[in-house]
């Protein structure tokens, strides 16, 4: 094989290898925007059916409903039907991945907001997501606010409402 043929070889490789990423990147992107839109509408088990039943979703201490380590999905479960009780909205904005596909840890930026019985916009928020995978499951999911003191004055006005948190458990801190 000649230098010019190893060089054609190793471009297309490489050319394919960066087509599959993107590929893959569009794929997640789809099935997320999916499951947030669902999540959206109230619909959770979609986006719980992505977490593997070991998986652990840290969310910011402090007094609040979402604090502390969610262990097992019966307890992410339980995150996710506050968060719709709630009545909390999102979009996820930005995607990025790395690693191999039986192990990816993504990054995402997820705006998310809440608008009361009235009208009125209770709370709105930005943050930046880390997840881990394993084989195509989440087993680690880290969730970071650009401001967490919005989330204990929602969830005071949540109670102000009557809209009491799904399940009683003790947070555990992080």
């Amino acid at each position: 094989m000649t230098n010019a043929h190893r060089l054609l070889a190793a471009t297309a490789g490489a050319t394919g290898a960066l087509a599959a990423r993107a590929l893959l990147v569009r794929a997640l992107r789809l099935k997320l925007g999916s499951d947030i839109a669902k999540l959206n509408t109230g619909d959770y088990r979609p986006l719980l059916n992505g977490y593997a039943d070991d998986a652990v979703l840290v969310f910011n201490d402090g007094r609040h409903r979402w604090a502390g380590e969610h262990r097992g999905r019966a307890a992410i479960e339980r995150f996710l039907q506050d968060f719709t009780a709630a009545g909390l909205q999102g979009e996820l904005s930005e995607l990025h991945i790395a690693g191999p596909p039986w192990a990816l840890t993504m990054m995402a930026r997820f705006d998310d907001r809440a608008t009361g019985p009235d009208g009125e916009e209770l709370y709105r928020n930005r943050v930046a997501i880390l997840v881990r995978t394993r084989w195509g499951k989440i087993v680690r999911h880290e969730d970071f606010y650009e401001d967490t003191a919005r989330i204990e004055e929602l969830d005071r006005r949540l109670s102000e409402l009557g809209i009491a948190p799904v399940g009683e458990r003790e947070p555990v801190a992080v």
